[in-house]
């Protein structure tokens, strides 16, 4: 790599993430993004937020299924505290520039990064024949998504650390190539106590909207009565809670109930278990059951109330594209000069 090549500390300060609009939205998704989002927005840095609706069709979605999801995801954005004053919220096929980079990363990326991309493996299965070109190609979009703004800092799951460290790579292949010191090194983050939030029905596995089993994951649609059901039918097992985290070793259920409290209640992994150390699920379930309806209701009510008016969602979105091709096109057009295309 070129020593010359500039690192996220040598640009301004921009976060981007976004979300795929491919189904209802789940506690997984409040913790592991949306929640994180909103607090990054009020450290003052310009923060960039989208609903990757590009990535959502690289498998089939029905069209009415998929505009509507996309309103849903934006409404659950604003619910959970995203203010599109602060942020700029907005969905991905709006700013065009993020296709148009896409295949310029393409171009850069190579086969064999993209054939190790665990989540490839994942979703395509042993029938990787009749996986899509842009599921495969989707780590080079993602990168794109990223790059577009020069985002320094990408707020992600664990589950994505590989796209941006493909990323990573991508952007430092480019400037060795053309000479140049023109994308950041962007950096994941990931933080908190529920940055993978498994399911409540198999500690082994993530939450997701796709599981068969809706018992296994907290919608954030999910009303009062519907929260407190699922958490108290969440497996377990028979033993006490430990006092120490080291306790919840080979306990997967409960390190996943654990953890799901102290990201809703903002605290540390060892500070829940300093106060629940000792109690049997029979006591700490209703506490967490508690906790999650006091949290997650006011989101789901207003969620609900936003979607009553989706021209307003719609505009939202509109403003949110705008503002954010103010910042895309010059990015893109740099890079065309870059790479040598006559505009």
């Amino acid at each position: 790599m070129n020593e010359a090549v500039q690192t996220s500390s040598d640009f301004t300060p921009r976060v981007f993430s976004g979300i795929q609009p491919s189904g209802g939205l789940t506690l997984g998704n409040y913790l592991g993004a949306m929640k994180r989002f909103v607090q990054t927005q009020e450290t003052g840095v310009q923060s960039i937020y989208c609903m990757v609706d590009l990535h959502a069709i690289t498998v089939w979605q029905d069209p009415e299924k998929l505009r509507n999801a996309t309103r849903e995801l934006c409404a659950g954005y604003i619910a959970s505290g995203l203010d599109p004053k602060k942020s700029i919220l907005f969905n991905q096929s709006q700013v065009p520039e993020h296709a148009q980079l896409g295949w310029i990363f393409n171009c850069v990326a190579r086969m064999g990064w993209m054939q190790r991309m665990t989540q490839w493996k994942d979703k395509a299965g042993k029938n990787t024949q009749n996986a899509s070109l842009g599921l495969f190609a989707y780590p080079a979009l993602m990168a794109a998504d990223i790059l577009l703004y020069h985002a320094t800092h990408v707020p992600v799951g664990e589950d994505q650390k590989q796209h941006v460290e493909l990323t990573r790579d991508i952007a430092a292949k480019f400037n060795h190539d053309y000479g140049v010191d023109f994308f950041p090194i962007s950096e994941p983050v990931i933080e908190g106590a529920a940055t993978r939030v498994m399911s409540l029905r198999d500690g082994s596995k993530k939450m997701s909207k796709s599981d068969p089993s809706d018992a296994s994951r907290i919608n954030m649609t999910d009303d009062a009565d519907a929260i407190a059901k699922k958490i108290r039918k969440a497996k377990t097992d028979a033993e006490p809670l430990p006092s120490e985290s080291k306790g919840l070793e080979d306990r997967a259920e409960a390190r996943n109930l654990v953890n799901i409290f102290a990201a809703l209640n903002d605290q540390s992994i060892d500070q829940v278990l300093a106060d629940v150390g000792g109690k049997q699920f029979s006591e700490f379930k209703p506490m967490l059951a508690e906790l999650a309806v006091e949290k997650l209701s006011p989101i789901s009510g207003e969620m609900a109330r936003l979607m009553q008016d989706t021209k307003e969602i719609d505009k939202i979105l509109q403003d949110g594209a705008l503002r954010a091709r103010e910042i895309a096109t010059p990015i893109l057009q740099e890079t065309y000069r870059i790479v040598g295309m006559v505009g």
